[in-house]
């Protein structure tokens, strides 16, 4: 499955629910289905900047594809990593950096965060991308 296909599938998933109460319980639900990330790693490294929440992210190359990892202290926030990391872990830097992040407005997540929230979803994209070009470098 590609990353547009992923975001489509989550997009429609996002759709089914009317209320938005209904697709935070939804992204809380991403979080909970994270796998356990393990204490050793939540370090001031992993840790992104720019979130209000405490967000760590873990990234290594496997056969050319970027693989994440990610925690966070905030139920919601703990969703919307979740959330990144089902679309863009097991893809190529190259395929990551191409990728456009659209599905999150038609989701319409930005538009129902707070403003601190905002700040933090686009802390983890840039974060993301920033790996990614790190990683395609090293390819080179």
């Amino acid at each position: 499955m590609t990353i547009a296909q992923k975001q489509e599938e989550l997009v429609e998933a996002f759709s089914e629910f009317d209320e938005w109460l209904d697709k935070y319980e939804y992204l809380i639900e991403m979080g909970k289905a994270l796998p356990d990330f393990p204490e050793e790693k939540k370090t001031e490294e992993r840790l992104i900047k720019g979130c209000q929440s405490r967000v760590w992210l873990d990234a290594r190359q496997v056969d050319g594809k970027v693989i994440f990892s990610a925690d966070s202290d905030a139920i919601i926030t703990r969703g919307i990593i979740a959330m990144l990391v089902e679309v863009y872990s097991g893809r190529t830097p190259q395929e990551i950096l191409s990728a456009d992040d659209r599905f999150i407005d038609r989701i319409g997540l930005r538009e129902n965060l707070s403003p601190t929230r905002q700040n933090g979803l686009l802390s983890m994209m840039q974060t993301i991308r920033r790996l990614a070009e790190d990683m395609s470098a090293d390819i080179r």
